[in-house]
């Protein structure tokens, strides 16, 4: 008989570990909205890898690009050098789901990868240095990005960070005083992510957008999370009828691929490239099988876009006479359920791997469920969802 490995003991072994408690869940294939285990057990995936897998798992038009792309040719050059037919076929597909001004990518690696591209390009137009961010915001973990979180707990072990970076309340009007002619750029989610779904008022954005506009401070929308039709439309900002100066995006981009990007006015963006050159450089940003994978999950997105409102409509009505749930917050497909407490949460979470649904919870907020299923999921699989979720949380609650 064939021997296996132990992949659950390797994995702790000699894999580097991100908390001293890792899930563990040992997933031998995906398929639209289904994980399986090594044991065959099926499990509805409400997170979809962290807003990454929003057309599902090994979509077979993905597979199909993926598969195409690498019988041409990986990679060649590093980003930059060499015309490639995914890169600026994906970048063209990109700009025509935005705004005309938003009309020059630069290809990153990943988010946190397109966060410190998009600060160095702020500073670099504008000559300026200070970054202002919102509090409790979450833009990544490198160490430009961890800089603009304003929590304590997460950074005081790798200080010293960037200096120069500031924090506002959203919604503050106050707050919008702090932004100056010192300011190179202010950096905010449209849709705040980590704080489980926070959603800013559009009077308030409004007048952010004119305070950037009257200081010359570059506005940088973080839609890593929020964006490929991950709240209704192609991307937050559609909610505000407000264009960034840079627009960052990540995570789904790639249709599951590491890929990521930011996203301005090529006026803005040709800074990059003088004094000095190569302003920011990459090897493998923009790599020609996620750019070939992103492209046709834009493609399928483009497909389902109509669709993602009336789902979450769906799903907040078959949770919403739950009596235990708190409130729901939501935008299209990007859900934050609150149950009250940290321990209610994890014994939701618990009960429904349990059950067979991937939850989860959001980093800065301890009291709601994570909510955030492939755009492609099906009314059959929400209501089969919103069964056993309700199911757990009742179960929760009383035990």
């Amino acid at each position: 008989m064939k021997h296996l490995p132990n992949y659950r003991a390797l994995f702790l072994q000699h894999l580097a570990q991100t908390s001293p408690a890792p899930l563990l869940l040992e997933i031998e294939r995906a398929e639209g909205v289904y994980l399986y285990d090594t044991q065959g057990k099926r499990y509805i995936d409400l997170i979809s890898g962290i807003a990454v897998s929003n057309v599902g798992h090994s979509h077979p038009a993905i597979v199909q690009a993926i598969c195409e792309q690498a019988r041409k040719h990986l990679h060649t050059m590093v980003y930059g050098e060499y015309v490639q037919a995914p890169q600026v076929a994906f970048a063209q597909a990109l700009v025509n789901t935005l705004p005309p001004s938003l009309n020059t990518v630069y290809f990153t690696n990943s988010g946190a990868e397109a966060v410190e591209g998009a600060m160095k390009l702020a500073k670099r137009y504008t000559g300026r240095f200070e970054i202002i961010a919102a509090r409790n915001a979450y833009h990544g973990s490198t160490q430009g990005a961890l800089s603009l979180q304003s929590q304590e707990t997460y950074k005081r072990a790798f200080r010293p960070l960037l200096p120069f970076v500031n924090h506002i309340n959203i919604e503050s009007q106050s707050d919008l005083e702090k932004i100056t002619s010192k300011t190179a750029a202010v950096i905010i989610e449209p849709i705040r992510a980590e704080c489980g779904v926070q959603i800013p008022g559009q009077e308030w954005m409004k007048q952010l957008r004119k305070r950037c506009t009257e200081t010359g401070a570059l506005l940088i929308f973080d839609e890593i999370q929020t964006g490929m039709g991950r709240t209704g439309t192609w991307w937050a900002l559609a909610h505000y009828h407000t264009t960034p100066d840079i627009l960052l995006s990540a995570k789904s981009l790639g249709g599951g691929l590491p890929l990521g990007a930011f996203i301005a006015p090529q006026e803005i963006m040709r800074a990059l490239s003088h004094d000095p050159i190569l302003g920011h450089i990459t090897t493998f940003g923009g790599h020609p099988l996620s750019c070939a994978a992103g492209l046709a999950a834009l493609h399928i997105i483009k497909d389902v876009l109509p669709e993602v409102e009336p789902k979450g409509q769906l799903l907040e009505k078959l949770l919403s006479h739950n009596p235990h749930i708190k409130e729901i917050r939501r935008k299209g497909l990007m859900m934050a359920v609150d149950v009250g407490s940290w321990e209610m949460l994890q014994e939701v979470i618990r009960h429904a791997l349990h059950n067979g649904v991937i939850i989860d919870w959001f980093l800065f907020n301890n009291h709601s469920i994570r909510i955030a299923p492939p755009l492609t999921i099906t009314e059959a699989e929400i209501e089969m969802a919103a069964q056993i979720l309700n199911e757990s949380i009742n179960r929760a609650f009383n035990d």
